[in-house]
């Protein structure tokens, strides 16, 4: 939360041993890295905003009114409580086991938004422009294989298989495995790209500073510096616009559902199933009654 007063309260011993003992047993349950650093995230704000409790004496009520709080004060969206009542669930009843479980109500009920995605124009107008070769590389990726920035922030030399065209997600979200596609037309790039970094040792994008992996902050930067130099970036389109679009110009190609689901690592049918309705309705030869009246032979 930006500009945020409860971090500088400080973390009691007792909240801070709380705090290690989540992450312990979130580890020793093999649950991905991103849920452990938001869950530990999440308790640790809480745990600051009642700096004057122990984690014992937080109640529900207290957990109901923190969660508006953040709502009114901070001005967060339904994504954020969503995720602050998860964590509050899970520590609560498997952690410090408290006998209370988090009424529905703290769940602010999801909304049905369709994602933003590129037009096929745009994405040719995108890799037409002058872009750099780490920024052609990092877009090429998100929208040629649908990977997620945090999974395109972790990528290592040895997951890109140019033999197989494929490349594969070492425990991306929900901790899992799986193998996308690799573009041919993007592996030259991606060669040039790894002697243009003096070949580097592990991950592909390599901080210079650090020789550590880039932040996935950073590499959302060089995505809109792309979108800059190619005229796009009055539409606010992300590293995640990349990956929607992927799968929605996948579908209109005629690929199949079940194998879209398999590459973007979806859990659930539900989830891929909302490109179904990004798709180009002239796929499916889909006419407005409008247009079919209007092309009628007139007497």
């Amino acid at each position: 939360m930006k500009g945020n007063n409860i971090s500088t309260n400080i973390l009691s011993t007792a909240s801070q041993a709380w705090v290690s003992t989540l992450h312990q047993q979130l580890s020793m349950k093999f649950k991905g890295k991103g849920t452990i650093r938001n869950y530990c995230q999440e308790i640790t704000l809480l745990f600051k905003y009642y700096h004057q409790k122990s984690p014992e004496q937080i109640s529900q009520d207290d957990i109901r009114n923190y969660i508006v709080f953040i709502q009114q004060v901070h001005k967060v969206g339904r994504a954020k409580c969503r995720s602050v009542a998860s964590a509050c669930a899970y520590f609560f009843k498997h952690v410090i086991q408290r006998p209370f479980v988090l009424p529905s109500d703290l769940y602010p009920q999801k909304q049905f938004v369709l994602p933003n995605i590129m037009s096929q124009l745009q994405v040719n107008q995108l890799f037409s422009a002058p872009l750099s070769l780490r920024e052609y590389c990092v877009v090429g990726i998100m929208y040629g294989a649908g990977l997620r920035i945090s999974e395109v922030a972790a990528l290592t030399i040895h997951d890109i298989d140019s033999a197989a065209k494929r490349i594969k997600v070492v425990q991306g979200k929900g901790a899992k495995d799986r193998f996308t596609l690799l573009p041919d037309s993007l592996i030259q790039k991606l060669r040039a790209f790894y002697v243009q970094q003096g070949k580097p040792q592990k991950y592909l994008f390599t901080s210079s500073q650090t020789q550590k992996a880039l932040h996935p902050r950073t590499l959302q930067t060089t995505v809109n510096s792309a979108m800059k130099k190619a005229n796009l970036a009055q539409f606010n389109f992300t590293g995640h616009t990349l990956r929607h679009s992927f799968a929605t110009h996948m579908l209109d190609n005629g690929s199949n559902i079940h194998v879209i689901k398999t590459l973007l690592g979806h859990a659930k049918i539900e989830t891929t199933m909302i490109y179904l309705h990004l798709q180009q309705h002239i796929q499916f030869g889909i006419v407005s009654p409008l247009d079919t009246v209007m092309n009628e032979p007139r007497n």
